[in-house]
């Protein structure tokens, strides 16, 4: 039993629009779906991915106008990546400086190039080049966003995690998931599904008697990995049960199943079923151009849409220089 890698991840931001913006016109990926925090419907979740959030390349946000903004430390998923192709990486370089986003020093990583740099909340991301010889990792390009194809966004590759310790949670990524301990660079302890998969790899960063993370805008809330049915997801579930962990029945989030779980290095888990996925409930050409709710939530429309910001899902942004 092993998941096939990310399926998910799921964050906080603070203005929808300015969330939209960046992440439509300034990295390029698609809305897939325009919904609500399923347990929070006074907010909005927005789902970003590929042409059609593809899993692994599928980024979600919660934006509260009123949250604080949150503050990095150990007991988090502290970043994440994408990875880009192999020649890409000047490319994005010079995207994020003209839209102001100045990226940090570049960086080597087990070998491969990482440009650092944070979305307008604060949120530590990553662009990560592939070996040319992995150009064949499969998207289905986006059609909106005026970044050629042979540079677009290749989905996840790695989440970064602080912890206190190591090996409590090492134990649930190669006793529960299948994944395989490959490596360390310093304080830096990799896993990986070693599968031609998206969203591979799973950093830990050991950082002992730091300070904790304090949630807020620019805070990741939870990682998904994949369950390519609800059978495997059951038995997900039993593995983290029999090594003492506590998890919560199957949810229905409408496009997935999930179950979640907190990792004894105090990271929210989720186990996340492939399908039904996005297309479920509008076309998959316009799929996040309306607000979508869950049958439970529509005699409650009126009242949830009067109480929802106004978005421009379509607007255009223009180079700051």
């Amino acid at each position: 039993m092993k998941t096939l890698g990310l399926h998910h991840i799921t964050a906080a931001a603070k203005d929808p629009q300015t969330n939209l913006d960046f992440y439509q016109q300034i990295l390029g990926q698609r809305l897939t779906k325009t919904t609500v925090n399923f347990d929070d419907p006074g907010t909005y979740h927005f789902y970003y991915g590929d042409y059609t959030g593809t899993p692994g390349t599928a980024l979600t946000f919660f934006p509260w106008a009123h949250i604080n903004a949150g503050q990095p430390g150990n007991r988090e998923a502290a970043a994440f990546s994408y990875s880009i192709p192999h020649n890409s990486l000047s490319f994005w370089a010079a995207r994020l400086k003209q839209f102001g986003y100045n990226p940090s020093r570049e960086d080597i990583r087990f070998g491969d190039a990482v440009l650092p740099f944070q979305d307008p909340d604060g949120l530590h991301l990553e662009l990560i080049t592939l070996p040319s010889q992995s150009a064949h990792i499969s998207i289905i390009p986006t059609l909106h966003s005026n970044i050629p194809e042979e540079h677009q966004l290749r989905g996840f590759n790695s989440v970064t995690l602080w912890l206190d310790e190591v090996e409590p949670t090492a134990r649930v990524l190669t006793e529960v998931l299948g994944l395989t301990f490959i490596g360390q660079e310093g304080h830096r302890y990799r896993y990986s599904t070693q599968s031609d998969e998206l969203g591979q790899i799973i950093d830990i960063v050991h950082r002992p008697n730091a300070h904790s993370a304090r949630f807020g805008a620019g805070s990741i809330h939870h990682i998904a990995f994949r369950a390519q049915t609800d059978q495997q997801q059951l038995d997900f579930r039993s593995a983290v049960q029999h090594i003492g962990i506590p998890a919560t029945e199957v949810i229905d989030r409408q496009y997935f199943h999930s179950v979640y779980f907190r990792t004894p290095g105090g990271v929210l888990f989720e186990i996340a079923t492939d399908l039904p996925g996005f297309a479920t409930d509008e076309p998959l050409d316009a799929l996040g151009q309306t607000l979508k709710l869950p049958v439970w939530f529509e005699s409650r429309r009126a009242m949830i849409e009067q109480n929802l910001a106004p978005i421009d899902r379509n607007r255009k942004i223009a180079y700051v220089r």
